[in-house]
C-alpha cells in the first residue's frame, strides 16, 4: 500500500505535528513500509492458533467477593477531616 504526501500532511495536521517537505516525504515512505509489513501479517494462516489470554501458563488466584471494612476502621479514618463513629462526614451536596 502506498501513502502519498497529502495523506501524510492530513495525518500530521490531525496529530498537530509540523513536518517539512523532506520529513513528509520520508514519513510517506516509512508509513508505506509499515503498511506493507502489516499486509504481510495478513497472509499468515492463524486459523489453527488458539487465542492467548497470557503468554505464561499462570492461573489467576481469586478471592471471595466479600464486602468488608477491611477490619481496620481506625486506620482508614485516621486522616478523615470529619468523622462520626466509623463513618466519614461529608458536606451535603443535594438539598
Amino acid at each position: 500500500m502506498s501513502i502519498d504526501q497529502a495523506t501524510v500532511a492530513r495525518i500530521a495536521a490531525l496529530a498537530r505535528i509540523r513536518l517539512t517537505d523532506a520529513q513528509r516525504e520520508a514519513a510517506a515512505v516509512e508509513l508505506s513500509r509499515i503498511l506493507d509489513w502489516v499486509a504481510q501479517l495478513d497472509e499468515v494462516d492463524t486459523s489453527a492458533v488458539e487465542p492467548l489470554r497470557s503468554v505464561m501458563p499462570i492461573s489467576p488466584t481469586l478471592r471471595e467477593d466479600i464486602v468488608s471494612d477491611g477490619g481496620r476502621p481506625e486506620d482508614v479514618l485516621r486522616n478523615a477531616p470529619q468523622r462520626s463513629g466509623d463513618y466519614f462526614v461529608v458536606p451535603k451536596v443535594v438539598e
